[in-house]
């Protein structure tokens, strides 16, 4: 069975960094949500409690803003100290769009679009990160000291700050465990995981498949033998499956003990 490489060491380790800290934020942030309840106080105590959960929190948090800074210098390194075929990019393009509508067709009926190296739900999932970063950082570094902010901002607008950071976090904890999650674990030809990030490669086959433009270019300029590599050893395809699944599990148990207490949560 072929493989093709799709991530380098730098990358698996940028995402496998986020999946720690994203977890840990999850957890921790929950627990201090959901405090008044078993459901949150079971959350905690594998961190001492509610307190240490809130010191675990800011510096997880702070350690985020610090891997998001050094993600993205590595990324301007890439666009402007490499040499990089557009079709490369994780810039949004016009094909974008296009390719979106046409899988909507797809599902109805019609004919799969030839995606390129990156989807466009491979796009959204990476800029999404941005934006959220942005959003659950600024807040985050408001709240991290809320009497040293209060001397520079009125108190209903460290109130609003809570909002945006809980609700910007329940968004995107809602969208990881539940579309993101999803889409690495339900598809038939993956199931029951993809290991393109874990192993940083991916099925030949299956490329050939999901990406029939990438490969063609690919081939055509004679780079495609370059970039096939062999299979994982099995013991590192049984750790990738027991820790990625171990995430999956975490995270629908989250998100189905925070929907049965949501009337409960502790603002």
């Amino acid at each position: 069975m072929m493989r093709i490489r799709r991530f380098t060491p730098i990358q698996k380790t940028f995402h496998l960094l986020l999946i720690v800290t994203f977890l840990t934020q999850a957890v921790t942030g929950m627990a201090r949500a959901f405090s008044t309840t078993l459901f949150g106080q079971a959350l905690g105590a594998p961190f001492g409690g509610y307190e240490n959960c809130l010191v675990v929190h800011k510096a997880v948090g702070v350690a985020m803003i610090v891997l998001f800074v050094c993600h993205v210098i590595y990324a301007l390194f890439l666009v402007f100290g490499t040499k990089m075929d557009s079709n490369d990019s994780l810039l949004p393009k016009l094909r974008d769009f296009r390719e979106f509508f046409g899988h909507l067709r797809w599902m109805l009926g019609g004919r799969l679009p030839q995606f390129e190296r990156w989807g466009y739900w491979e796009k959204f999932d990476y800029w999404a990160v941005f934006w959220g970063m942005v959003l659950l950082g600024r807040t985050g570094l408001i709240l991290f000291d809320p009497v040293e902010s209060a001397k520079v901002m009125d108190g209903s607008e460290l109130n609003v700050a809570l909002w945006m950071h809980r609700l910007e976090a329940a968004l995107a904890m809602g969208y990881i465990f539940m579309i993101h999650f999803g889409v690495v674990v339900l598809r038939k030809h993956t199931f029951p995981m993809d290991q393109a990030m874990w192993g940083g490669n991916a099925d030949l086959d299956i490329a050939q498949h999901e990406k029939p433009d990438w490969i063609a270019r690919l081939r055509a300029s004679g780079r495609l033998d370059g970039m096939v590599v062999e299979k994982p050893a099995p013991l590192l395809t049984a750790i990738s499956y027991m820790l990625g699944l171990s995430g999956v599990v975490l995270g629908v148990y989250l998100i189905i003990g925070g929907l049965m207490n949501v009337s409960l949560v502790s603002w």
